[in-house]
């Protein structure tokens, strides 16, 4: 019951922030600029990746999160999979941790949370001192800002866990709020973090390491993997703990955005988590130290903006009728692409030929491919139209079951990124789909 009131409250928190904003109480994201950011956000809305409305496109933008449609939930999971894969399968002693957004400890730390209807009681009843209505507020839940707070308060039997040796580190993937812009209303950001605790004399190697490492793994995935760049911040501009400072970043259509960073911060902030006890945090090495922390903090909302933008094509082609028409193709990766494949029946629609559908659907569904299943539109479409629909939601493939499929077996298959159309045999198609993306997964 509680979890479930304070989940109404975040909700209605972000309801009324978002209104605030709107209205211009609080800074947002900058308003749409040029051409291609008003193409990118209109093919995000029309193409399902994001909810309607200029608020939530504004805060798509932004790097929060924001509303997502079916395809936008897809990419962010096929996302932040990668993400979890990459690092916990990239050295033996990353361990995952899972911590809470809201808890009544961190209070001081980041926003505070209260029912709405019990704060509306406080100022109705209007006879509570402004100590007294302080006091009330300081009993509530805060909300995290980032999840380094959870990976240091999880060190201690982590240590336990692995002998009292180094290195290791602890990932966590979750909901954060902040407020945009240092303005006073907070945000919801999914974030991704790797905790490393390493020695006090390789903390900078390991930075460089983990630096190459995140740099490496946007490009893997990017169209223009140029767009994507590591920088070292200036000395005079580094706060808190921190000695080091790289950011990972990208080259949006309306400039540079951080995506990543990746930090060296000593063991201040560990010490006091614990309150300076040194024997509880004391590795085995030979030597009374205290573990460095190197901290690899992500935005996951800017992230998958950032793969959409840099994977959105606009090309001119010539029609049958030696036209110029511009062509849009969504050419995401192959891993992270919401839609492997799109099923649908050529002019002559017959029960038979749905029925084969059908049965492709199952086997598809079966091998883990994720299927579109066009087929079940009830408004009909020429193939030329349905490939620039296809073109703009990602989708690597689509599937046409025509006439001749029921008595040769024989069926179409166009790709997305040749724009080639193939013809398969009905028993082939599965396994042709699955070796495919399989090998785009494994490069």
């Amino acid at each position: 019951m509680l979890a479930r009131c304070f989940r109404r409250v975040l909700v209605r928190f972000s309801t009324v922030r978002s209104r605030r904003c709107h209205r211009g109480l609080c800074s947002a994201a900058p308003a749409e600029g040029s051409e291609p950011v008003r193409t990118l956000l209109q093919l995000c809305v029309d193409r399902h990746y994001i909810f309607p409305g200029q608020t939530n496109a504004e805060l798509c933008r932004g790097g929060f999160g924001c509303v997502y449609g079916p395809l936008g939930v897809e990419l962010r999971r096929n996302l932040l999979e990668q993400w979890w894969y990459s690092v916990t399968g990239s050295r033996a002693r990353v361990f995952g941790i899972n911590t809470l957004s809201s808890s009544p400890e961190r209070a001081g730390v980041g926003p505070r949370i209260i029912e709405s209807k019990h704060l509306q009681r406080l100022w109705d009843e209007g006879d509570q001192s402004r100590e007294q209505l302080l006091q009330e507020l300081q009993r509530c839940w805060s909300v995290r800002t980032n999840l380094l707070q959870g990976a240091l308060e999880q060190f201690v039997p982590s240590l336990q866990l692995v002998s009292r040796k180094l290195p290791f580190g602890l990932a966590e993937t979750g909901s954060c709020f902040r407020p945009p812009d240092g303005s006073g209303c907070s945000a919801e950001v999914t974030q991704t973090s790797l905790v490393w605790f390493c020695s006090p004399r390789t903390s900078s190697q390991w930075l460089d390491h983990w630096a190459r490492q995140r740099l490496k793994w946007w490009r893997k995935f990017a169209l223009m993997p140029s767009e994507f760049s590591s920088s070292e911040v200036p000395q005079e501009e580094l706060e808190g703990a921190e000695s080091r400072v790289v950011k990972i970043s990208y080259n949006f259509p309306w400039g540079l955005e951080s995506l990543e960073t990746l930090s060296c911060r000593g063991d201040t902030e560990l010490l006091h988590t614990h309150k300076g006890v040194h024997s509880k945090l004391q590795f085995r090495d030979g030597r009374k130290s205290v573990p460095h922390v190197v901290s690899v903090s992500g935005n996951v909302d800017r992230g998958l903006m950032a793969f959409l933008s840099n994977s959105l094509q606009q090309l001119k082609r010539e029609d049958g009728r030696k036209k110029l028409q511009q062509r849009r193709v969504l050419k995401l990766h192959p891993t992270l692409a919401p839609i492997k494949v799109a099923l649908d029946i050529s002019k002559g629609a017959t029960m038979e030929l749905r029925q084969v559908c059908e049965g492709l659907l199952q086997e598809f569904l079966e091998a883990k491919i994720s299927t579109w299943p066009g087929f079940l539109e009830t408004i009909p479409s020429s193939v030329e139209q349905l490939s620039a629909k296809y073109d703009e939601m990602g989708v690597l493939f689509m599937v046409v079951i025509g006439e001749n499929t029921l008595e040769s077996g024989l069926l179409q298959v166009r790709s997305r990124d040749t724009t080639i159309r193939e013809t398969v045999h009905i028993s082939e198609i599965r396994s042709f789909l699955s070796r495919y993306v399989s090998a785009a997964s494994s490069c």
